[in-house]
């Protein structure tokens, strides 16, 4: 696509990389079917064509006209509003799944033009009074450990007086399991987040047993947000703040010994790959920026590695053979690419992967999305668990901490982070 930016944006930076992006895009359409939010809603405009289309001419300053779009579209969902509105309308509903651009064959990377789009109508286009009252409470809370904790712990101790409906959403407590504490030879760094330790703090543990089992100690990093929901919310100050502080609170850990940086979250893990590009311009960061985003790996890769010439673990008695749903979260599979890594694990261990349909699908969490966009979210819900539950299994396994609560929520069945799945697939023997 070829895009002539607007006088205004000529000189801007983020523009020219947002043309940069588009540029390789032919319009082929094959991005549209993986889309969840086109399958759900059955909406050019709410699929990445339709997106990409609205961001060009943000970019370019100019309304869509009949005559400048593709038969398949019609102006109709976008009169009545001016470019700005209907950009941010559409934005706002897309989940960052990525699932469109791990279609692409022309490599367009669709999140980052996401996130350009969404900061440049940002400055476009005021948000309503009560809407950025309420993006700056969630900004205020959700990355902040302790102030996410204690209000999650005081809704938890009302739980039980609330309506059905309203209970439901609320996660029951959870308990850590046993951390490894003795000396290994090796020590890799966990990446602990704002709300897994409140929310699942037993993942962590189980994925510090684990790789005690390999002779690696896992110590958790300091207290810090990734930035991603900042990001997402394209609240960009706030977000590079978030990662200027967690890159000095880790780069001490790197300097005194430790190998890698674990993300048992895919989600912050997705991000923390992208820290070397989204600071690049930063002349205090950018080398550290990068070398963290060298560092970052998903737990998924670190057993992959040190199980490859390890003789496993015999699978015990009550985990071998029972039927597991693995739902690849969206960060996992079309971010980070590593589809068929935690499927291989679980399948070694001993469990029993049922074959889903429409593995691509969102389950409709995409962090703060499952609260701002709360009706199209639940809807992703129900389909996602709809064909989850159609191969019968007796769990549901994920790789990250928002698709598990979001699933929780309405799930028959228990839903597990699959770290989990491998440690009590371990002889405990092995765990001690």
């Amino acid at each position: 696509m070829q895009i002539e930016l607007a006088e205004k944006y000529r000189d801007t930076a983020i523009a020219r990389e947002g043309q940069e992006v588009i540029s390789p895009c032919v319009q082929c359409g094959q991005c549209t079917f993986v889309c969840p939010t086109f399958r759900l809603l059955d909406d050019e405009w709410d699929g990445p064509r339709g997106r990409i289309y609205l961001i060009q001419h943000l970019l370019e300053a100019k309304t869509p006209s009949a005559d400048s779009l593709p038969p398949a579209y019609t102006l109709a969902p976008l009169e009545g509003n001016t470019l700005a509105a209907n950009v941010q309308f559409h934005l706002d509903r897309c989940l960052t799944c990525r699932s469109c651009e791990a279609a692409c064959p022309e490599g367009v990377r669709f999140g980052r033009l996401l996130d350009i789009g969404r900061e440049l109508v940002e400055q476009e286009l005021p948000r309503p009074f009560k809407e950025r009252v309420w993006r700056r409470a969630l900004r205020a809370t959700l990355p902040h450990r302790s102030r996410f904790t204690a209000l999650l712990r005081a809704t938890q101790s009302l739980r039980r007086l609330l309506p059905a409906r309203q209970r439901d959403r609320i996660p029951t407590r959870r308990v850590a399991g046993h951390w490894p504490t003795e000396s290994q030879a090796r020590t890799m760094v966990v990446w602990e987040g704002c709300v897994q330790p409140a929310l699942a703090p037993e993942i962590n543990a189980a994925a510090a047993q684990v790789l005690n089992r390999f002779g690696i100690r896992l110590i958790p990093a300091p207290d810090g947000c990734c930035g991603a929901l900042s990001q997402h919310m394209s609240a960009m100050d706030d977000a590079r703040s978030h990662m200027r502080h967690n890159i000095d609170a880790l780069w001490p850990l790197f300097e005194a010994g430790a190998e890698t940086l674990v993300l048992t979250a895919s989600g912050c893990g997705a991000h923390f790959r992208d820290y070397g590009h989204l600071l690049r311009d930063d002349p205090q960061y950018s080398d550290k920026a990068q070398r963290i985003s060298e560092l970052t790996r998903d737990i998924a890769e670190v057993v992959s590695d040190e199980w490859q010439q390890e003789e496993g673990p015999a699978p015990s008695s009550r985990t071998q053979g029972q039927r597991i749903a693995y739902q690849s979260s969206c960060s996992l599979q079309h971010a980070q690419r590593l589809n068929g890594v935690v499927e291989a694990l679980l399948k070694r261990a001993g469990y029993k992967l049922v074959r889903v349909s429409y593995p691509f699908m969102c389950c409709g969490s995409a962090g703060a999305y499952s609260i701002l966009q709360r009706e199209l979210s639940e809807s992703l819900r129900k389909h996602k668990l709809n064909t989850i539950m159609a191969c019968r299994p007796q769990g549901i396994a994920t790789s990250n901490i928002g698709c598990l609560t979001h699933l929780a929520e309405a799930s028959p069945v228990p839903v597990k982070h699959w770290i989990e799945l491998l440690a009590d697939s371990f002889l405990p023997a092995q765990l001690s």
